[in-house]
């Protein structure tokens, strides 16, 4: 009924974020599994109708999707699992659509996010959650109308990532009293993001975060100076800055 104002602004306006925060009250809100089959499928309904909402202009929306719909796929009910596993990979294939068969980008970096912020307050990780990263695998490959372009590959990917973090996290938790081994984690899981700024400059912040604390400050300046070469990269690409990361060389030869 309300399509015309709900479009508005590239579905950037407040009517669309009432809408679309009463769809994630019902995820918010325990529900039986089969009122979840119902939400699931209204959802499908509304990234469908509304893919701007969520791949265009702010990123809020989608990560909020993002993170309610990872909860779901490590519910106990094994039909929920698998409903939200379908759910996800729709989303990520209406994602690689309105890219015009290019890439998942914002889909992949918003439920990296998600994860990382799951694995502090939900404590993903076990048997539920890898069943259903293996579901989403299973589609990907047999997705035939994907078959010759690279969306099955780019899931894989995605999905190898989260793994990557999870197993990262959990070792992290393990070495919290050996800071040395704890900022090497940190480390190799940034380079992993070398080129995903957005998460390899989340994970060196994280980094310095650690120095800091141990009174290393040469090394968290080296974090930071990473981090600022990365924006200054950005914005060179951008057309906003002349010198990109060369402007740290007189600094440290190591921002190569």
């Amino acid at each position: 009924t309300f399509q015309r104002q709900l479009q508005q602004s590239d579905c950037q306006n407040v009517l669309m974020k009432k809408v679309f925060d009463t769809h994630m009250l019902f995820l918010q809100i325990n529900q039986s599994a089969a009122a979840l089959k119902h939400v699931f499928a209204a959802l499908r309904l509304f990234v469908g109708k509304f893919p701007s909402a969520f791949f265009q202009g702010q990123a809020d929306l989608c990560g909020s999707l993002c993170y309610e719909i990872l909860k779901c796929c490590n519910h106990r009910s094994r039909s929920t699992q698998t409903e939200a596993s379908a759910l996800l990979y729709f989303f990520m294939r209406k994602n690689f659509e309105f890219n015009k068969q290019k890439s998942i980008v914002r889909s992949h970096l918003q439920l990296i996010k998600a994860v990382s912020q799951l694995i502090a307050d939900a404590g993903i990780g076990g048997s539920r959650f890898q069943h259903s990263l293996a579901i989403i695998n299973n589609f990907a490959n047999g997705d035939k109308q994907m078959k010759n372009v690279n969306f099955p590959a780019e899931v894989k990917d995605l999905t190898k990532r989260i793994r990557t973090v999870l197993m990262a996290t959990a070792q992290m938790k393990e070495h919290e009293k050996d800071p040395e081994m704890l900022v090497d984690l940190q480390y190799s899981l940034a380079n992993s993001y070398a080129s995903t700024p957005e998460l390899r400059r989340t994970w060196l912040e994280s980094m310095a975060k650690i120095h800091a604390r141990n009174g290393d400050l040469s090394e968290a300046a080296m974090c930071y100076i990473h981090i600022a070469a990365l924006i200054a990269e950005y914005l060179k690409r951008k057309g906003l800055f002349s010198m990109g990361w060369p402007a740290f060389l007189n600094i440290t030869p190591n921002i190569k």
